[in-house]
């Protein structure tokens, strides 16, 4: 403790007082000739002991850093630095960035995204500004450059400032999220939980694809068809419209990443928005660029104008309500209009991919795909509730990718940088990987929480059945970074045959994997009552191996689903086209297809029982260890599918599905409706062909059911 001498007449050194010291070392003393009076000056010293006490008395301030007013130490507090996708061979996670580095190059980038957001009635856009419009710092030193008149069809906007969100971090898209953002909360696990707004999933009655000349003879249009066509006008009106909104905002947030983990094919994408939440989770599904590509980024292959907060015209002709998601291939733009949902950008891309990729003849693939420890990988196809995302996650696999992926001459490579999980009755016990992904940096998007706690309840769905998390793939074990892998040894089509009369697993011939492939099927199970929440019951009762199927009200028999190359609502191109990719690069690199059943046994749905994920998951293992390659087989009447007779750990018995129905005339009625579903299904495909000669449609035409 300091001993302390108050006197009254007290001596106040001058600046020139203190200047005639010459005290440069951080030690002060006031010399006695300085003295207006005769007492003692007080000397200290560090190190010096009080005369009265042991204890020192001394300043120990560190010297001070380079800053001259408040914001300017503020701005010490941060670091630079980029968001990086961690470049780690192997699996595992790799966390963090690759440290401080220099600014982005600032004056390219934001010419850049000027151009982004020039509007029809200008060359460029807004002057653009780096930093939040909140911190008057930055503002204050921005060059005011004098301003030409603007001719008579220049926007205003083209004359204003906006400040552009480049790239941010996590950390900082949540402060904008929770300062900006209604409905933005950091959950008990340090996720941002968030809301969508009033769409809660995508809508694919609103979405649009131009129609020009070159798409015209392209794409797939038509019957079947997810492609709704708009002409180039339209496309612009509502371009105009989201340019100008976003034109009109103080701040926008820019997203540069990549899609693609395959270096030689990986496609930029610019995202522009106006809210956190949504630059958020495209950082999270994108990849993430390294500082050094992101600071020579330059121009973007295909830009999104996400004006979601904006309707669109309902006036304008193709549009048929208040929202639109819009895509130009010859633009290389994507607009929306009047949905928040964040997977309208996600699923945007992935069709775009689906036109891309095959013209450089890669395959686009709507799967999961995981590798073993030697190598062997296999892609995973199937619809929602299948087992598709449960299947391709395994602890003794590398995880390569959870949906979206590209099959080239060099092999397989993730698209995205993350996953989307479901997280409806989402449990550690069930789901343990992606319940420990939930944490800081993932999106959780339209939860419900305990408003004090803010532990959330995953079996609410107050707001909707589609809750999400949607978290960066490092965020998963067992990872593989980066996301690639040799050629596919297995090609797994998985279905849930609420019918009951598809075998647990059958290996398929080339022709059978095609046409398979085409149909893309599974089973739902229509109600008596139309009621969603009916419905959603039934789902997560299906979803339940314990249960016995039936004991649900209102059932009333299965329904089949059809979704061409397993993801209709994404295709570009005709079904067929992807299929005659996939069938040339199995037969290239011999891989083998299989059609794995996870649906019912013993009776459809109502009377016989859910195959159990255990058996399942011996059958996944005979065929990623090799050992149903050497099986013995016999062939099934109708679809004509060779089935093993015996699996290791699965019973016999129910490897030929007639031998687990009791009533054999049921049987073979239910196996006659569910062939004639197939036939109506693939009459929508026999017109195209395939080849000069159409040899390839005959045969896989001849692949499917025959009665």
């Amino acid at each position: 403790m300091c001993n302390l001498i108050v006197y009254i007449d007290i001596f106040i050194p001058t600046l020139a007082d203190m200047a005639g010291n010459g005290n440069t070392d951080g030690e002060f003393s006031f010399s006695a000739a300085a003295a207006r009076d005769a007492l003692p000056r007080i000397t200290t010293e560090k190190g010096a002991k009080s005369t009265t006490s042991s204890d020192v008395c001394h300043d120990d301030t560190a010297s001070r850093g380079n800053f001259q007013t408040i914001d300017q130490l503020h701005s010490l507090q941060k670091k630079r630095s980029a968001p990086t996708t961690p470049l780690k061979e192997g699996g595992g996670v790799v966390m963090g960035t690759s440290g401080p580095t220099t600014p982005v190059s600032g004056e390219s980038m934001l010419q850049s995204v000027s151009a982004s957001l020039a509007s029809l009635t200008r060359e460029t856009g807004p002057k653009v500004i780096r930093g939040d419009p909140t911190s008057a710092a930055k503002v204050a030193h921005v060059p005011q450059t004098p301003t030409s008149v603007p001719a008579a069809d220049v926007s205003d906007s083209s004359l204003k400032f906006t400040h552009v969100l480049h790239n941010l971090s996590p950390a900082e898209l949540y402060e904008q999220a929770i300062k900006y953002e209604k409905g933005s909360f950091v959950t008990s696990t340090g996720a941002l939980a968030t809301l969508s707004g009033a769409k809660t999933g995508r809508s694919p009655k609103d979405k649009r694809v131009v129609k020009d000349e070159t798409t015209a003879s392209e794409l797939w249009w038509g019957k079947g068809s997810p492609n709704i066509e708009m002409d180039e006008q339209s496309f612009l009106v509502n371009r105009e419209r989201a340019v100008d909104y976003l034109n009109s905002l103080d701040k926008v947030f820019v997203n540069d990443q990549y899609l693609n983990w395959d270096p030689e094919n990986k496609i930029k994408v610019r995202i522009v928005s106006a809210r956190a939440y949504h630059s958020l989770f495209m950082h999270n599904m994108c990849i993430r660029p390294t500082p050094e590509e992101l600071e020579n980024f330059g121009t973007p292959d295909f830009t999104i104008y996400n004006a979601g907060k904006f309707p669109c015209n309902r006036f304008t002709h193709y549009m048929t309500s208040s929202t639109s998601v819009d895509i130009n291939l010859g633009r290389r733009e994507m607009v929306i209009l009047g949905t928040q949902y964040a997977g309208e950008m996600k699923k945007g891309l992935f069709g775009v991919m689906h036109y891309l990729m095959p013209k450089r003849k890669i395959l686009s693939l709507h799967s999961g795909c995981n590798m073993g420890k030697d190598g062997d990988v296999a892609l995973f196809f199937g619809l929602s509730g299948t087992g598709k995302t449960t299947l391709s996650t395994d602890h003794n696999r590398y995880l390569i990718g959870d949906d979206e992926h590209c099959w080239s001459e060099s092999g397989v490579s993730n698209i995205e940088g993350g996953c989307y999980a479901k997280c409806i009755d989402l449990s550690r016990e069930k789901e343990p990987d992606i319940w420990n992904a939930i944490k800081f940096g993932t999106v959780l998007e339209n939860v419900v929480f305990d408003e004090h706690t803010r532990e959330v309840d995953y079996t609410d769905k107050s707001v909707t059945e589609n809750t999400r998390a949607a978290y960066p793939i490092e965020y998963i074990p067992n990872s593989k970074i980066p996301c690639v892998g040799p050629h596919p040894k297995n090609v797994i089509l998985l279905a849930c045959d609420a019918f009951g009369v598809l075998p647990p697993v059958s290996k398929l011939d080339l022709a059978q994997t095609m046409y398979h492939f085409i149909s893309g099927y599974t089973a739902l199970v229509s109600l008596l009552s139309s009621s969603k929440t009916q419905l959603n019951k039934t789902f997560r009762l299906m979803r339940n191996e314990s249960m016995v199927a039936g004991t649900e009200e209102g059932v009333k028999e299965p329904r089949a689903t059809f979704s061409a190359c397993f993801g209709a609502a994404f295709i570009m191109l005709h079904p067929t086209k992807y299929a005659a990719m996939l069938a040339e690069k199995m037969q290239a690199q011999g891989a083998t297809g299989w059609l794995v059943n996870t649906g019912w046994s013993g009776g459809s749905y109502g009377s016989g029982s859910r195959i159990k994920l255990a058996y399942t998951r011996k059958i996944i293992d005979a065929i990623h260890s090799g050992s149903l390659l050497n099986a013995t087989y016999q062939k099934t009447e109708i679809f004509g599918l060779e089935i093993p007779n015996e699996v290791e750990g699965v019973p016999s018995e129910i490897l030929e599905p007639m031998n687990a129905w009791e009533d054999k005339v049921a049987y073979k009625d239910t196996l006659l409706k569910l062939a004639g579903l197939f036939r109506n299904n693939f009459e929508t495909f026999t017109s195209h062909k395939i080849g000069e000669d159409g040899k390839l449609t005959e045969e896989i035409l001849a692949a499917g059911p025959n009665f």
